[in-house]
């Protein structure tokens, strides 16, 4: 029994070491927290500034869009401004023709300054990017001609072709601004 008492004394004695081998990173582990508490507030101050960041980012970004809507709506109030600029002297042109026609007796003279006009204006217009849609002896298109009736086509060549055009039509940089109306042969 003397050897199961000395091996228990043996055995006792590697439990009290592994007792205080245990109890020294017990002694770690209380200056752990202090390591924890120190990334805590270091997380908490990196939440802070990040929180920050987005804050100004957002106002940031709201402020850039208000900018950008004021600047739409004052655009838009103006995109026509150069437009009617460039119109006001076509408005002197009808102005003094109105005065014209008032006093001259000379009927082609007054018919001739009308052209002259038209003929300005039709310019001004291409010039901006407008343009007649063709309509005579042109093959119905639903894309660019509105049908405002059928007509009995005089000859067979005229079937399915626009016979008379009652609203010319019109477009802007290829897309169309107003429809052709016109009378299609049948």
């Amino acid at each position: 029994m003397k050897k199961n008492k000395h091996s228990e004394e043996a055995d006792l004695k590697e439990v009290n070491q592994e007792v205080e081998n245990s109890e020294t990173p017990q002694v770690e582990q209380t200056e752990a927290p202090a390591e924890t508490i120190d990334e805590l507030a270091l997380l908490t101050q990196k939440c802070e500034e990040l929180n920050d960041k987005n804050l100004r980012l957002m106002a940031e970004f709201d402020n850039y869009r208000k900018r950008t809507l004021k600047e739409r709506i004052d655009l838009i109030k103006t995109a026509g401004e150069s437009l009617l600029v460039n119109m006001l002297p076509l408005v002197d042109d009808f102005e003094r023709a109105q005065k014209a026609m008032e006093t001259s007796e000379d009927v082609q003279a007054v018919k001739d300054g009308v052209d002259l006009i038209y003929n300005k204006f039709i310019a001004f217009l291409l010039q901006n990017g407008v343009k007649a849609i063709p309509t005579e002896n042109e093959d119905f298109n639903t894309d660019i001609h509105e049908a405002i009736t059928t007509f009995p086509a005089p000859t067979e060549d005229l079937k399915g072709k626009i016979i008379d055009c009652a609203s010319k039509g019109y477009t802007l940089n290829e897309k169309v601004i107003r429809f052709s109306k016109v009378v299609v042969g049948e």
